[in-house]
């Protein structure tokens, strides 16, 4: 029997899965798989979000003026080279589905977000994972592996879920060493936490240039995972072909305005950023005392490195520590199958996993 069949490629997409948020058999849940922020959203957001319930019969305004007008002026960027999506998400599948077809390939690293290569293969594209150095985005293998089939490159920076970052002055130099119709995509979702004097965004390039994107998200700081809101600031002629074939109508209205209440808080924001640097130091080391390797991150999570010995590994881990109601995030998919992501929690949640983990340490081989 005939049935409708989809583009090609499409049936060799993994969907993506996210982090799991239930334990089956533990009491109280602490979800720390999603990188989520432990300090809720701006009250000025939640009371924004509630008030959007006064107009629900109304279409939300198509081109998110006052969301962008908001991000404008907080970053003093020009309002008409910003358009919002139903998260970053959504616009950089836009990007691909409009710069990427099939013969096309776009380069991402080997631990970078799972997405790009699935929006890459949804557009018909063939994705380029290329090794990282140290866990890092390695410049010189990006460049290495462009070939005259390169339309674009996937760089998150910070990287998920590695948490390392490349600085800008690096940046800058893949920039350099690329075609000018290659199109750059930098993801910035995890910006707003990094603390360190050499990176950027991404802003600065992105203004000086005709062929690069930065996206952000509402979803990790701004604490507005539920709501589906992300921007990006790119050149006029790109954000001219997003908006041609974005949906009329793709920000909800209680998104649009809890977001512009979330960008103008800056001490809600400032008071995320406090927390997660003094909790990203603590889980560290302390989870470092503990004889596990920690890499080193800028962003709001952690990867914890496993040994290989039976009893001890990662995947005995996250099973040891769903019993006690701790959620962390399994990357085996990521090519890190000896590593767990945790996600910076409440400082309740904080000492629970290192407590946790001490016990797991602890334990005798084969214990449960």
């Amino acid at each position: 029997m005939k049935r409708p069949e989809p583009q090609k490629g499409i049936l060799e997409i993994e969907a993506y899965v996210g982090g799991r948020a239930n334990a089956e058999g533990a009491g109280k849940i602490y979800k720390l798989s999603a990188n989520e922020s432990p300090m809720g959203p701006s009250p000025h957001a939640e009371k924004a979000f509630v008030s959007a319930g006064e107009s629900l019969e109304l279409y939300p305004d198509g081109g998110a003026s006052e969301l962008r007008e908001a991000i404008a002026a907080r970053y003093g960027l020009a309002q008409d080279r910003i358009v919002c999506g139903s998260g970053s998400g959504e616009l950089l599948q836009l990007l691909a589905q409009a710069y990427l077809g099939e013969g096309d390939e776009a380069i991402a690293t080997e631990h970078g977000f799972l997405l790009y290569p699935i929006i890459t293969k949804a557009a018909g594209a063939t994705c380029i994972q290329v090794k990282e150095k140290e866990l890092r985005t390695d410049v010189d293998a990006i460049l290495a592996a462009v070939t005259p089939k390169t339309k674009m490159i996937f760089i998150a920076n910070p990287n998920n879920p590695t948490g390392s970052y490349i600085p800008a002055d690096e940046v800058r130099r893949l920039h350099a060493g690329l075609r000018p119709d290659i199109l750059v995509v930098l993801d910035a979702a995890y910006s707003e936490y990094v603390n360190r004097n050499d990176y950027e965004a991404g802003i600065e390039l992105v203004a000086t240039s005709e062929n690069v994107v930065m996206t952000r998200t509402f979803s990790k700081i701004y604490g507005l995972a539920a709501l589906r809101l992300g921007w990006m600031y790119a050149p006029a002629h790109v954000c001219d072909v997003v908006n041609r074939i974005r949906g009329p109508f793709n920000v909800s209205v209680p998104a649009l305005k809890a977001g512009v209440a979330a960008i103008r808080d800056a001490d809600h924001v400032d008071a995320a950023r406090r927390h997660n640097e003094q909790w990203l130091k603590w889980l560290t080391e302390e989870i470092g005392k503990l004889g596990l390797e920690v890499e080193p991150s800028v962003a709001n999570f952690l990867l914890i490195r496993f040994p290989h010995e039976q009893g001890r590994t990662a995947k005995d881990a996250d099973a040891f520590l769903m019993k006690r109601g701790l959620i962390l995030r399994s990357v085996a998919s990521y090519g890190l199958p000896d590593c767990l992501r945790l996600t910076v929690g409440t400082e309740e949640a904080n000492k629970l996993v290192v407590k946790a983990l001490a016990d797991f340490v602890g334990r005798k081989a084969g214990a449960s």
